[in-house]
């Protein structure tokens, strides 16, 4: 099977969001194959201190709500807040995190699936600074947080697998 982004067009969508909707499918991809079948204490473990895999996955589809968030000009909620503080408190299994995972992910894509290709340029302001952005650099920032996260889960799963328990 190939990569997401060699899959071709995605019908409807303009090429600069898709990248974006093909990185999700990587992560869900990956994710599939390296984390579906760890146990809660594999997938919350902390080998050497690093973060638990289940925090990269955690934080992986909360960054993507709030990145989203921002993308349509809103501020964060309490709840989101409140999310971002638990994000890695250990106990949820790999089929309720990833569960978690893809309501997100499907979350971000409705929100990019009806972004108007005219309004890439649009600015945008991140956090509570405003800090300066376009609606083209969130979605770029998105897809780079999510691979990059993904990369830290499937390397601490990795290291899991690989110390004896």
């Amino acid at each position: 099977m190939s990569e997401p982004w060699l899959s071709g067009p995605i019908e409807g969508v303009d090429p600069l969001l898709a990248p974006l909707l093909y990185s999700f499918e990587q992560v869900r991809q990956e994710l599939a194959a390296h984390a579906a079948d760890l146990s809660t204490e594999q997938l919350w473990s902390r080998p050497f201190g690093m973060a638990s895999a289940g925090f990269h996955i955690r934080h992986l589809g909360g960054a993507a709500d709030r990145l989203c968030t921002y993308l349509r000009g809103e501020q964060l909620t309490d709840a989101q807040l409140a999310r971002l503080r638990a994000e890695s408190e250990p106990g949820v299994s790999a089929a309720q995190l990833l569960a978690e995972l893809h309501e997100d992910l499907a979350r971000v894509e409705r929100t990019v699936r009806a972004i108007d290709p005219s309004s890439l340029r649009e600015a945008r302001g991140v956090g509570r600074k405003q800090l300066p952005t376009t609606v083209h650099g969130l979605i770029v920032h998105i897809a780079e947080h999510s691979q990059r996260h993904l990369g830290q889960a499937i390397t601490t799963i990795k290291f899991v697998r690989a110390i004896p328990a």
